[in-house]
Order: structure tokens, then sequence, then C-alpha cells
């Protein structure tokens, strides 16, 4: 069962929503409605794959986003070296 509710909201958090509903690549009415049910307990709501390609993509951004000034690899030369100047107390 569902009701049919009617808001009246200022022009600013409607532009604001509006926004965020643009951003999420869904419609307005869709944010408001995902936005109350999480409000007000458990739901079922499934992300579209719109919002899980766009989250998806907000992640990847991060990506690279830490240089450690020097390239590091896989290799277990390399990684067998930094251990054993750890555990030596070696760290430079």
């Amino acid at each position: 069962m569902s009701q049919v509710i009617t808001l009246e909201l200022s022009d600013e958090v409607c532009a604001a929503l509006k926004q965020k509903a643009e951003s999420a690549g869904i419609s307005l009415l869709e944010l408001i409605k995902i936005t109350l049910d999480q409000q007000s307990g458990p739901s079922s709501y499934q992300k579209t794959d719109i919002e899980n390609e766009n989250a998806r993509q907000r992640f990847r951004r991060h990506a690279g986003a830490i240089d450690l000034g020097y390239p590091t690899g896989a290799d277990n030369n390399s990684i067998d070296a930094d251990l054993v100047r750890a555990y030596s107390g070696d760290v430079g």
C-alpha cells in the first residue's frame, strides 16, 4: 500500500535536491522517495545501475591518489628486502 503526498518546498531546498538527484542520475521524485525510505527505517531499496556506476567512478578517482615518491612493485625480492629492513630496524 502507498500514499500520495504533496510537499511544498522552498526554492533553495528544491534546487539543492534537484542538483543532488541529477548528480546521482535519478529523478527528483525518486531521490525524495529514497531519502524518506532511508530515514524511516529498513528498506528493500536497491541502487540502480546508474547509481552503482556513479559510485564506482567516484571510488576509482581515488586510485593512485597516494604517491610514495618511488615506484613500488609486487616482486618477491623487493618485498623480502623491505621486510628485512623493517625487522632489522633499518627503516631508511
